[in-house]
């Protein structure tokens, strides 16, 4: 069975159908697809997080990162308003724990300044206990910008507003290889062949191996880390009131353990980054030794590791390890004490590296022929997501109008 669409979109995590969505409202009528391997939508990387909202704090001024995640911020808080999606700006505190650690948290006031935030305030020590009582530090900065989001439903509610235009979210389509001829591109699943003018590439964790399917040769392959999550006992719950953040280490693309008082007034701790025994590796589930043996044979991972075998060595011995985990959040959280923590859930973060062993931290979106991938998309890519689908839909544009 063939069919004809204008698009065709691979993924239906919250960027696929951000995509679809901003193709919608600028070409009313055109006809879409957007084929998704599981069966249902936001499965990975779109479900499995802590729904925070990024205020656009850390990225470098002018970056396409900064840009998308600030409008994209903004643009998700009206989606959720109109369609009833519960979000909260909560607000958050980034603290500096030590000395050493205040000219880093300088750094990302003056980062979060020139991005377009609105009401960061440093406080002193004595200051983060007005906002936060049980939280210690030696500085901090408030962020009233961020806040908490339910990430499944928003992608619920954008896959119902992408059918009600006539667009096709077709789940449990796997695809399987993609061709090229006279019109545009064909992608072949199980069970059809569905023909585009152009092909939207958002598989996230998988984006690497469908641009390889279409031909793309990128110096980038997605190596899987697990983040670790665990969820705070009621007992100890009422010692957060929002969002506690550590100051971020700048070798890394992850921002350290926090604490995350979620949507539904849980109150999550984490999470740690591990390298994860296969792209879907959450916890409960089977490791995939066919995608370990593909990252160790990556050249550019087996750089990453042996610049940073300590950190990584370091980051596996306190997922092993409740007590460690339980010290690491101490330092933000004296309070907190081992049996505080319940065990959580787990997300898989697709994360690009690099040939040279670069862990790439921008958004990285290529176009070859009549296709669009997106080969990075990390944190913020949830909160940028409404964003990112319009920037992807203005290079859409040019293969729909000649």
């Amino acid at each position: 069975m063939s069919s004809r669409y204008d698009v065709c979109i691979i993924g239906a995590g919250l960027v696929g159908l951000s995509v679809g969505r901003a193709l919608a409202e600028a070409y009313p009528g055109i006809s879409q697809v957007i084929l998704e391997k599981e069966d249902d939508v936001a499965t990975h990387q779109s479900g499995h997080n802590s729904g925070v909202v990024h205020s656009g704090l850390y990225y470098r001024p002018g970056s396409l990162k900064a840009r998308l995640c600030v409008e994209g911020r903004l643009e998700l808080a009206r989606f959720c308003e109109e369609q009833g999606v519960p979000f909260r700006q909560a607000g958050k505190l980034v603290i500096a724990t030590k000395p050493s650690e205040i000219e880093a948290l300088e750094e990302l006031h003056r980062r979060g300044a020139k991005n377009g935030l609105t009401g960061l305030r440093r406080l002193d020590s004595t200051e983060i206990k007005e906002l936060e009582p049980a939280a210690a530090g030696v500085a901090a900065l408030h962020v009233p910008e961020a806040g908490v989001v339910d990430f499944p439903m928003m992608a619920r509610a954008l896959a119902a507003g992408l059918r009600a235009t006539g667009a096709e979210v077709l789940t449990g389509r796997r695809v399987e290889a993609i061709s090229f001829g006279s019109g545009g591109v064909r992608i072949r699943t199980a069970d059809q062949e569905i023909r585009a003018s152009v092909a939207v590439n958002c598989a996230g964790l998988h984006t690497d191996r469908v641009a390889a399917m279409a031909g793309v040769v990128s110096d980038i392959q997605i190596v899987p880390f697990r983040g670790e999550y665990y969820t705070l006992t009621d007992e100890a719950a009422g010692l957060v009131k929002s969002l506690i953040y550590p100051v971020p280490d700048p070798r890394f693309p992850f921002l350290g353990v926090h604490f995350t008082r979620r949507i539904d007034d849980t109150v999550e701790v984490g999470p740690n980054a591990v390298l994860a025994l296969g792209r879907e590796h959450y916890r409960g589930s089977r490791p995939d030794w066919s995608d370990v043996r593909e990252v160790l044979g990556w050249r550019g991972f087996r750089k990453l590791a042996s610049r940073q075998l300590w950190a990584g060595s370091s980051e596996f011995i306190r997922s092993r390890s409740k007590t460690m985990y339980s010290r690491s959040a101490r330092s933000l959280l004296p309070a907190v004490r081992r049996h505080h923590l319940i065990t959580g859930g787990a997300g898989v973060r697709a994360q690009a590296v690099a040939s040279d062993g670069r862990l790439v931290d921008e958004f990285v979106i290529e176009e070859a022929g009549p296709t669009v991938h997106v080969l990075n998309a990390p944190s913020p890519g949830a909160t940028s997501s409404l964003a990112i689908g319009r920037h992807i839909a203005g290079l859409v544009s040019r293969h729909l109008t000649g």
